[in-house]
């Protein structure tokens, strides 16, 4: 995203990284290269309040890590060599750390750089100041720095072997978004300055390691000592945000040629049956706006404490083990993670108060990839899901931050990552496409992704590029509302809520039960696992706020009826444990205990623990101990949420 991001050449970079030996679903060749990033338009730079970097002075431009992984010290160690350009004059680059042990900085010849470490903040981290002899015009640089993270880096989380499927090796991931990447990697952690990076990471012998990249290493190389060294590279320029990697006992099994699925080798054949529709959904992402541009789309299934659903990482998508239901129901997620390789890789927010430009399309096109290929009542059914999840958020959050372009002066950009951005941002790419119909809004869109591939995006830059190509009038602008979906907080009123005709009879069965019918007349065993979640999720109109809606006898009879006890889809057990929960029902304990202390997902884990904290000393009495049991499984992204509500054990 930087201006003018070239590339690195691929063929001096194969050279300079030993050979390119592949491995199936592993890199270049026969599984599908990467493809080069065309030239990107000039960016204008734009300020980004959660960075230090100061990118129109002097920018990183590529990323070379050589990092060894110690589990018994819970540290990654080595380098991270910089390649910058800066305007002519300029004697200093800024870049972000955070909890890093810095322990010294070079030029290329090994000649000593001055650096300093500024004051802490406790959502941005430090400034790294290093100083150099003046930059001369079209210059470019490398700095190398040594340094090793620290145990409680909130990027990664060290698992032991308890803490896995196998029970017999350890594991390490890392979860970059949005601004942690800062607490493993030295460098300007904004995601408008895209980066281009290779690395060499060494581990023990008996774990592989992958990363949101190409692999470089059939086997990985004796690097001695019980080690083995694993090398990527990545020449299209992301955001670093999207540098990922993961260190454990995995093994590979492809969809087809260009998709395949990573995980524990005990989870490998669930894992694979449930992710087979990636390849179709690839398919059917590229019929609708163009090339994949990432050469393979893989998948990694991690351990269960991985504090997302999933995350987009370019050509691995890392995602929970809360998506294997056994019947391929939760695959929207895939489409979702997919969606991101345009609307978030390709196009990238600038800065966090723009996120809605990542997730809003994202949505939206996840439910064109699952229309494609499942057809539109599932499309319906949920959008439908989605604007109910909305309206509940919109009650909860204070009116400025119902707005799409937010104001986070002062916050951690978590604090915007809410059904707004999602939801609230698809709703209005609905609301263009019904106005202006899906041929004129889809040719816009693809071209959006087209104009704008590998460079920073913000809210302005998209309303200039909408304007110029698709709302070319004043009356279509006023009439839809542009600048108050926004700008302004809450629903403007040219929205028209989606309506799904298969949850007619859901609601149906939902407003009889709770009338008094019994649960053996809800025909349960005949929905989808969307079906289920609109009947849990119903409920009754003009219900007051905090007010019981069902009898403790109603509540035995749905969890006996239902198996809710026994089910195994975590969308439905959080739906009936929400319910649970609110109405204060014991026998629902033992269920909501198992389900918080197996699985780490903060979309979960944080809902449940709120409504817990929400039921006063009831609630309390189960939140305080079952939190501090908990939270040792839990990766940093979940826990910093939760001790905000809980407090910490």
């Amino acid at each position: 995203m930087i201006r003018k991001f070239g590339l690195v050449s691929t063929i001096a970079l194969a050279t300079a990284l030993g050979g390119c030996a592949m491995i199936p679903g592993f890199g270049p060749g026969s599984d599908m290269p990467t493809v080069p990033a065309p030239a990107t338009a000039p960016v204008q730079y734009v300020r980004d309040i959660h960075s230090h970097a100061r990118p129109e002075i002097a920018r990183v431009k590529h990323v070379a890590l050589d990092l060894t992984t110690d589990f018994a010290t819970g540290t990654l160690s080595g380098t991270a060599a910089l390649d910058i350009t800066a305007e002519p004059g300029a004697t200093e680059i800024i870049l972000d750390v955070r909890n890093l042990d810095i322990q010294d900085v070079r030029d290329a010849s090994g000649a000593p750089l001055q650096f300093q470490t500024g004051d802490s903040d406790p959502n941005l981290g430090q400034p790294l100041t290093i100083r150099f002899p003046a930059f001369a015009a079209g210059e470019q640089r490398r700095i190398v720095i040594r340094y090793a993270t620290r145990p409680d880096a909130a990027a990664l989380q060290w698992l032991t072997p308890a803490q896995t499927a196998g029970g017999q090796q350890p594991y390490m991931f890392s979860q970059g978004q949005a601004i942690l990447t800062r607490t493993w990697i030295p460098t300007q952690d904004s995601p408008g300055i895209r980066q281009t990076w290779d690395a060499r990471i060494t581990a023990p012998s008996a774990l592989k390691v992958v990363m949101s990249a190409e692999g470089l290493t059939t086997r990985g190389e004796p690097a001695g000592d019980g080690m083995t060294a694993w090398r990527f590279r990545m020449t299209n320029p992301v955001p670093p945000y999207l540098i990922a990697v993961a260190v454990g006992d995995v093994a590979f099994q492809a969809i087809d040629e260009r998709t395949g699925v990573w995980t524990e080798p005990s989870m490998l054949a669930a894992a694979h049956a449930e992710m087979v529709p990636t390849a179709e959904m690839v398919d059917a992402a590229e019929a609708l706006y163009g090339p994949y541009r990432w050469g393979r789309y893989d998948l990694l299934i991690l351990p269960p404490s991985f504090p997302f659903g999933g995350m987009e990482n370019p050509r691995l998508t890392f995602a929970t083990p809360t998506i294997i239901a056994g019947d391929q129901s939760l695959v929207s997620l895939v489409a979702h993670e997919l969606a991101h390789s345009w609307s978030g890789n390709l196009v990238t927010n600038a800065t966090w108060a723009d996120f809605w430009l990542n997730e809003g399309f994202t949505v939206y096109f996840e439910n064109r990839i699952m229309e494609a290929v499942y057809g539109r009542d599932r499309a319906l059914m949920l959008q439908s899901l989605g604007w109910g999840d909305l309206q509940s958020t919109l009650a909860d959050l204070p009116a400025a931050d119902t707005r799409l372009k937010l104001d986070l002066a002062g916050r951690d950009p978590d604090e915007g990552l809410t059904d707004v951005a999602y939801e609230k941002g698809a709703a209005f790419l609905f609301t263009i496409e019904r106005t202006v119909g899906r041929e004129r809004f889809d040719a816009w869109l693809k071209g959006y992704f087209e104009r704008n591939a590998f460079r920073p995006m913000t809210t302005e830059m998209f309303l200039e590029d909408i304007r110029a190509h698709l709302v070319t009038t004043r009356a279509l602008e006023d009439q839809l509302m542009m600048d108050a979906w926004i700008y302004q907080p809450g629903m403007p009123s040219n929205w028209v809520p989606p309506v799904s005709g298969a949850f007619a009879p859901v609601d149906a069965a939902a407003r009889a039960f709770h009338a008094g019918g019994p649960a053996s007349a809800v025909p349960w065993a005949g929905w989808s696992t969307q079906e289920r979640q609109r009947f849990l999720a119903w409920r009754p109109e003009g219900r007051a706020a905090g007010a019981d809606w069902l009898t403790p006898a109603q509540l035995a009879d749905l969890e006996a009826t239902l198996k809710l006890r026994e089910e195994g889809n975590a969308e439905v057990v959080f739906a009936w444990l929400q319910i649970a929960v609110q109405h204060r029902y014991q026998p629902a304990v033992p269920t909501l205990e198992r389900f918080l202390t197996t699985m780490g997902r903060r979309k979960f884990v944080l809902p449940l623990f709120t409504s817990l904290w929400a039921e006063g000393d009831w609630g309390r009495a189960i939140a305080t101990p079952l939190y501090a049991r908990a939270r040792p499984g839990y990766h940093p992204v979940t826990t910093n949420s939760v001790d905000a509500v809980v407090g910490r054990p």
